[in-house]
């Protein structure tokens, strides 16, 4: 009797070591295939902002309903276009899309079809690039442009001569200079990285290679 009750004791201790050795298993499998998940998450994709216009853009006017109003406007210094029907209209500071709607509205009491149509002819806001780049100088802003497109715009990097882990964006804010220090080195190794976008105005200055 003692010796069945032994044989069982041990039987179950077998069972319980079994049991506890496949719990563990399961649970390195879970935790692997959460890693495996968390790793594998895609890379958040950076939403460009929209082009703001200016003062000294010019922008094209289509009236789909009435094309005897087609033109071309050029923003005043004070930021206004004048339109037939409308008259004035302000329009620096807002997004193409946000100016179409605006018209619009306005035209939806003047015109039959009031559907307008609004594209970016010409914009007179720029970015500027200097140092280590094959053609520096000016750069027209004519639609959203990263750092990293605003250099190939200037011919690329010097090759052997260019740091790309320091370039220097310099941007006008609330009267000031204000500096930042962009690596653009894991985009060109084709690693996923945020994109700066640039604003008018802005300055980029690649440095050189300390030899």
């Amino acid at each position: 009797m003692r010796l069945f009750f032994g044989e069982q004791r041990a039987a179950f201790s077998g069972t319980a070591i079994a049991w506890m050795l496949l719990a563990t298993a399961i649970f390195s499998y879970s935790a692997g295939c959460q890693s495996q998940q968390k790793a594998a998450a895609p890379v958040q994709a950076t939403v460009h902002p929209s082009v703001v216009l200016a003062a000294g853009d010019i922008v094209r006017i289509t009236f789909p309903g009435a094309p005897e109003l087609n033109q071309a406007q050029k923003i005043r210094p004070d930021g206004k276009i004048g339109l037939p029907l409308v008259g004035e209209v302000d329009a620096t500071g807002k997004s193409l899309s946000a100016l179409q709607d605006d018209l619009a509205r306005l035209y939806k009491s003047k015109l039959q079809n009031p559907t307008v149509v609004l594209s970016l002819e010409l914009t007179s806001a720029a970015i500027y690039i200097s140092g280590a780049v094959n053609k520096p100088g000016k750069i027209m802003l004519e639609r959203p442009m990263t750092a990293l497109e605003a250099i190939m715009e200037a011919g690329g990097f010097t090759a052997g001569l260019a740091n790309p882990k320091k370039v220097i964006l310099v941007r006008q804010e609330g009267g000031q200079h204000r500096t930042q220090v962009l690596d653009l080195s894991p985009a060109l190794r084709n690693e996923s990285t945020g994109a700066i976008y640039l604003k008018p105005y802005d300055v980029l200055v690649i440095q050189e290679r300390m030899f």
